[in-house]
């Protein structure tokens, strides 16, 4: 199976137009046409990873974090970066990363957090901006149904848990084409008026490309008319962090110990107590500072996350508990949640869950 047709199954797993515009995902080391014999799924890919790799016969590293996070200017080894990418290049080892993509997705980083202390009616805490446009076309009502269909069969018209959506009208239209128009309907030359059903659908604006190709691919018209609009909207199915409820409120140290267990933690930094049950549980795998105005303002008790810094737990105000339960830890399941994807997709060789441990950080 070439690594192309594997980058297919990826993006599905976590659409690269996800990820935040910072990060740098997708293939990081490898030629498309290599022909893969085997996946290692891994947190990070480190040069240890890459020795287990080898040893595994798996030829194609599957990373949460990105091993290439900013530019290289030089590959000389003196570096963890630096020796991971040599070895994997020598070796003829493609790598992979997912990270924010996958942080962005419905069923991603996030909810597999929630599923963790099973937490329930989640929905997204930072929705994702400037990622919704509006496509406006025009047609006969002859072709409506058809270019309506095409264009929702190519992505659009999905809004939340519902899709063929649109909004139609009826109205007419007006045209003249010169000697050179060969018209569908009129006489070049001529005035013609015609009733027309104007469509109108929004859609994630990757899809952009794909849309409008099914659009031509199915409009009658020699010149089609179409706008297409950046809106302002949230994208309520796609971004960072989650929040849920418990299905019973608990205490809030017993549910630090409950998070404890359920997500393996050596130790967790909190927010004082403020002596009120949690009911209303805020996630955000990874570095999650940024978010916690957002878990206020949505109501939480609690908000999990990681790396907060001293000052970041005086904006909890009374409020909210901050509770930083660790990065690696918030991340914990990620890689069984890829693999057990991968595993179902892809059936003629084997998809490995790592075994090395790569937290960088040790507690006593």
């Amino acid at each position: 199976m070439k690594l192309k047709q594997i980058l297919t199954i990826l993006e599905e797993l976590a659409p690269l137009a996800y990820a935040e515009d910072f990060d740098n995902v997708g293939l990081l080391v490898g030629n498309q046409e290599n022909e893969i014999t085997g996946i290692l799924v891994c947190h990070d890919a480190l040069e240890s990873v890459i020795d287990e790799a080898i040893a595994k016969k798996c030829n194609l590293v599957v990373c949460f974090h990105p091993i290439l996070f900013t530019g290289l200017k030089k590959i000389t080894g003196k570096n963890y970066v630096e020796r991971s990418v040599i070895k994997a290049i020598k070796n003829d080892i493609s790598i992979y990363a997912v990270h924010t993509a996958l942080d962005n997705h419905k069923n991603g980083v996030n909810k597999i957090f929630c599923d963790a202390l099973g937490l329930i009616n989640t929905k997204i805490l930072v929705p994702k901006e400037n990622f919704i446009q509006k496509l406006i076309t025009y047609t006969i009502p002859e072709n409506a149904d058809k270019v309506r269909n095409a264009i929702c069969n190519a992505g659009a018209g999905t809004i939340g848990n519902y899709d063929n959506c649109s909004f139609n009208s009826n109205g007419f239209s007006t045209y003249q084409g010169n000697e050179n128009s060969n018209p569908k309907i009129g006489t070049k030359g001529e005035l013609t008026q015609t009733d027309e059903v104007k469509i109108e659908v929004t859609f994630e604006k990757h899809l952009q490309s794909k849309i409008l190709k099914a659009l031509f691919s199915n409009h009658v018209y020699e010149e089609i008319a179409y706008e297409i609009y950046d809106i302002q909207n949230s994208h309520q199915n796609i971004g960072l962090g989650m929040i849920g409820t418990l299905e019973k409120p608990i205490d809030e140290k017993e549910f630090l110990e409950f998070v404890k267990q359920k997500m393996l933690c050596g130790t967790i930094k909190h927010s004082s107590f403020l002596e009120k049950p949690i009911s209303k549980v805020a996630v955000l795998g990874g570095s999650g500072s940024f978010a916690i105005k957002n878990a206020i303002q949505n109501g939480a008790d609690v908000f999990l996350t990681s790396d907060l810094k001293y000052h970041n737990f005086y904006e909890a105000e009374n409020q909210i508990l901050l509770a930083d339960i660790g990065h690696f830890e918030s991340e914990r399941y990620t890689k069984n949640y890829i693999v057990d994807f991968l595993k179902e997709k892809i059936t003629n060789f084997a998809v490995v869950l790592s075994e090395e441990n790569t937290n960088p950080v040790k507690y006593l």
